[in-house]
C-alpha cells in the first residue's frame, strides 16, 4: 500500500505506524465538568467503520510527520493524505 505523503510523494506504508481514528486529534477539555467521562469515552470507545475513514498515521521511518490519511477500510484504497498540522489548523 502506498501513501501519498504531501511533502515526500508516494511512500510505502511500511514506513508508517497506524495510530487510529483521526478524531483522536480532538482531545476533550481536561478542565471541563465532564472531563472524566469525556476522557473515558476518548480512550476506550472507538468506531470501526466500513468504508471511507480518516486515520492518523505517523511517518516513523521518514520525516517523523503526522498525517491524516483518508482510506477506504473495505478496499484499502488511499484517497488522500494531509499533514495533521494543516488539518488541525483548518479546524480552528
Amino acid at each position: 500500500m502506498l501513501i501519498p505523503h504531501p511533502l515526500l510523494g508516494l511512500r510505502d506504508a511500511q514506513e508508517f505506524t497506524y495510530l487510529g481514528d483521526a478524531a483522536l486529534m480532538d482531545r476533550p477539555d481536561p478542565t471541563g465538568e465532564t472531563a472524566e467521562e469525556a476522557f473515558c469515552d476518548y480512550v476506550f470507545l472507538r468506531d470501526n467503520p466500513a468504508g471511507v475513514h480518516r486515520e492518523l498515521w505517523f511517518h516513523e521511518q521518514g520525516d517523523r510527520s503526522w498525517l491524516v490519511v483518508t482510506r477506504n477500510t473495505v478496499t484499502h484504497e488511499i484517497l488522500g493524505a494531509e499533514l495533521a498540522s494543516d488539518v488541525k489548523r483548518a479546524a480552528r
